[in-house]
């Protein structure tokens, strides 16, 4: 399963080991994963902030952005990955995402 293309359709919100957060736009396997790193202690919490967000141009945009630049973690992963977004047209996406579902 790691090699499919993932589409993303929630956003989640994931807290650091150190107590810092930030939001990610993310889907159920990865949510999935995100638990699964809370219980080994990778990070400290993840929890859904939106389920079902609309597949909008900035959606897609992000997400072709992941899926050509990550891989996603099998279950025997030993560290969390956090997806970097770039200043420009990434983060420029990410911020729509996230103002157009009522979130920051």
């Amino acid at each position: 399963m790691a090699e499919k293309y993932q589409t993303l359709d929630l956003i989640e919100q994931i807290t650091r080991n150190d107590g810092s957060q930030y939001v990610e736009i993310a889907n159920m396997f990865m949510n999935g994963r995100a638990e699964l790193a809370a219980v080994r202690g990778l990070i400290k919490e993840v929890r859904i902030l939106e389920l079902n967000i609309p597949h909008s141009n900035a959606v897609q945009t992000y997400e072709t952005y992941i899926n050509e630049k990550y891989t996603m973690p099998p279950e025997n992963f030993t560290e969390w990955v956090e997806w970097e977004k770039p200043a420009g047209k990434i983060a420029d996406a990410v911020k729509e995402i996230l103002r157009a579902n009522h979130i920051g």
